[in-house]
Order: structure tokens, then sequence, then C-alpha cells
């Protein structure tokens, strides 16, 4: 039960940052209005809504280990110096997200974890699992509305960004099941998964299997 709380606050603190990204970026590209609206805090309460950032994402993770990625903010793009700006800020989540990881991976990478079984699981399923996963690898993914999609799409003719982004409603749902029922496409995320983690020190037995066991407390 303790696993499942703190990787549950976890999450909600990596949509913070994750959102407080595209607001910083975007108040050095010309829109001011994101101090106006409160997005230069971590206040999870300015970034989440009960549903669709807490309940979903806690349920997907659930049902497949991909936790969907779960906040907002609004940016005035108009305000935004160049299409350059929007792609940096489109970015700027995932670069948030990015050097996290590297920091928390730091922790692995030198032995600073404390070497207790649930703690490792805790830290690496909650932390590294979800930010990579979440964060930077399925927010890549150029389909609307991901940050990847956002990143090209002021490079696009106006006809073809507005013909994409009315998938905007369910390009998400898409992704996820594609990453769920179509297995190359589940073993190739994985797999990119896997190699990030290895390389960060963490250990796949302890974050895949006990962290997943110690999340899903009802199933013991």
């Amino acid at each position: 039960m303790e696993v499942f709380i703190v990787v549950t606050v976890l999450w909600v603190f990596a949509v913070c940052t994750h959102e407080f990204g595209h607001a910083i970026v975007a108040y050095y590209g010309g829109d001011h209005t994101v101090r106006e609206k409160g997005y230069l805090t971590l206040n999870p309460f300015l970034y989440t809504h009960p549903v669709y950032s807490i309940l979903m994402p806690v349920l997907f993770v659930i049902m497949g280990g991909i936790g969907l990625p779960g906040g907002a903010v609004y940016i005035e793009t108009q305000l935004l110096r160049s299409r350059a700006w929007e792609t940096a800020v489109a970015l700027g989540g995932i670069a948030m997200n990015v050097l996290m990881v590297l920091f928390i991976g730091a922790f692995f990478k030198f032995g600073i974890i404390p070497n207790d079984p649930q703690n490792l699981a805790c830290i690496s399923f909650g932390l590294l699992l979800q930010f990579v996963t979440s964060s930077i690898l399925l927010c890549l993914i150029p389909i609307p509305p991901l940050d990847g999609f956002r990143a090209i799409s002021p490079w696009l003719p106006a006809s073809t960004r507005e013909q994409l982004s009315s998938m905007s409603n369910y390009g998400i749902w898409v992704v996820f099941l594609a990453l769920w029922y179509v297995h190359p496409l589940n073993h190739a995320f994985w797999d990119a998964v896997s190699f990030i983690t290895d390389r960060l020190g963490v250990d796949s037995y302890m974050t895949y299997y006990v962290g997943m066991h110690e999340y899903r407390f009802w199933e013991k």
C-alpha cells in the first residue's frame, strides 16, 4: 500500500515538473501569461485534473504498466516569437524530465540508493519507469495530442496541421492500444525503456517485477 501511495504522489510530481518545463520555456519565448496563470510553480492543482491527470494514468499503469501523460498548460502560441519557440515549448516538458531521469539515475549509477528492496522497487518503478515511459518516450511519439506532434506541427502546412489536430481527442487512445496489442510495437517500446534504464544502472528485475508487484498491493 505504501508503494502505491508513494508512486501515485510521485506521478503527480512528474506531471508538475513536465508541465513546468513547458511553461518556463513559453515564458522566455514570449508568452508571459503563464506567470499570471500561475504555471511558474509546481502547484499540482494548476496542472492536474482529478480524472485525466490522476485517475486515468493510474488506471492505465494498473492495466498495462504504461502511465498516460496527465496534465496541461495552456500556452498562448500567438505570443511566442517564432515557430522555433513553439517547438522548444513542446519539447520543454520532455527536456525537464530527461534532466530528472539523469539526476535520479545518478543515484542508482553510483550506488547512493539504500539497498532496501522496497525502497529500490518504489523509486525505480515510481520514478524512472514512469518518467522514461510516459514523460519522455511516449510524449515523443509524433501523434496528436502528444508533445512529439506539437514539436513538428508549427512546421506543417496549416491544412495538414488542422487535419491532424482533429485527431487529438482519440490519438492517445490509438497510441496506447497500439503499444498494448501490437506486439512488435510493444516489444520495441519496452526494449527502448530497458536500454535506457540499464544504462542508468537500474535493475530491470527490481523495476518490472518487484516494483509492479509492490504497486499492485491488492494482488498480494
